[in-house]
């Protein structure tokens, strides 16, 4: 699919709805909630599965096809990210639900979007031909929570429009304008854009080939990005997801209140080993936006438990869960804004 340029297979990302949030959020506010809202809690394990009981979502050739996602996961954790792939074998087990159906082309939901859904990603053609890794690695950039680069309102396209949607109406795709629209044509807000540059070679960039792009008038004959992952690619993985050692996790302890410290869009881990079973209650305290998440460890597998996600409300992120005496657990908070520059805190009893 995406390092050719005419005439051949797009991905096309399902369609949501940008948050709206009330009068109370400001722009600001409301920005820096989008940038990093459909990103997971760095440190996550995401488990994939392919749905192999359903079908109509096996290919004729499904093992070889399987082999292909399966490098294009190891060539996102060769760049050492905080964010790891366990491959598991039941959807229960899942957040990435993976299917081959050949008659409903090649998509993935974004970010956080992938949760409580019976399958998140999709591949419409048969990813063991020349160059179609591609396809897997930029579907597995949508569910990290990146959206396609040509879509960047930073890029400066102009479209031929009426071209674009003639040209993806007819075959292979045969999209409608609306899918058109929303894969190529909309500009994505810029409250959701990761970076200030455009990248024309990045792996969540379309190509497009002649007659399609106006503007810049370098790209009139076409534009192919390069295979694989760009640096800035890679870049922005890290930012987002940077790698994490045990020896940045604070111990926390009972009625301990612990500042966070971090600005928006970094993430505190806290290390937590119960001496007693019973509920426990987390919460932040200051006015912020957050998300915090608990996961139980096991060896070298994290078990996700319970998360809150506060943003854009008045209230603050808070559970009560049942540990167990002696086991390790991990807590994650990622701030999303801070109202002032008191800081806030985190607290278990």
């Amino acid at each position: 699919m995406l390092k050719d340029s005419h005439g051949q297979h797009y991905c096309c990302v399902p369609t949501t709805f940008l948050r709206e949030f009330g009068s109370r959020v400001s722009n600001n506010r409301a920005r820096l909630i989008r940038v990093a809202e459909k990103k997971w809690v760095n440190g996550t394990i995401l488990h994939y599965c392919f749905l192999d009981n359903i079908p109509q979502l096996i290919a004729a050739n499904n093992d070889a096809q399987k082999e292909v996602v399966k490098k294009a996961f190891d060539l996102w954790a060769y760049i050492e990210i905080g964010i790891k792939f366990k491959q598991v074998f039941s959807p229960e087990d899942a957040e990435i639900k993976i299917g081959f159906d050949h008659n409903d082309g090649s998509w993935s939901y974004v970010g956080r979007d992938v949760l409580d859904k019976e399958q998140t990603m999709n591949f419409g053609w048969d990813l063991t031909q020349p160059g179609e890794i591609n396809t897997a690695i930029h579907e597995i950039g949508h569910t990290l929570g990146f959206p396609h680069e040509h879509q960047n309102p930073n890029a400066g396209i102009v479209w031929d429009e009426e071209a674009v949607y003639a040209e993806l109406a007819g075959p292979p795709n045969f999209w409608s304008r609306q899918d058109t629209f929303w894969n190529i044509i909309r500009k994505i807000s810029p409250d959701t854009v990761e970076g200030t540059k455009w990248d024309p070679n990045s792996i969540m960039h379309y190509p497009f080939g002649p007659g399609l792009i106006r503007e810049p008038q370098k790209y009139q004959n076409g534009l192919c990005p390069e295979p694989g992952l760009s640096e800035k690619d890679i870049t922005q993985a890290r930012i987002f997801y940077p790698e994490i050692t045990e020896s940045e996790f604070e111990e926390l302890g009972i009625l301990e209140s612990n500042l966070l410290a971090i600005k928006p869009g970094q993430q505190k881990n806290f290390a937590i080993k119960p001496k007693s079973s019973r509920n426990y209650s987390f919460r932040t305290f200051g006015g912020s936006d957050t998300v915090m998440v608990i996961f139980e460890q096991d060896g070298d597998e994290l078990h996700y438990i319970k998360g809150d996600d506060d943003s854009g409300t008045d209230l603050n992120a808070n559970f009560t869960i049942r540990l167990i005496k002696d086991r390790k657990y991990i807590l994650r908070i990622r701030l999303y804004y801070n109202f002032s520059n008191n800081d806030t805190a985190v607290m278990m009893w």
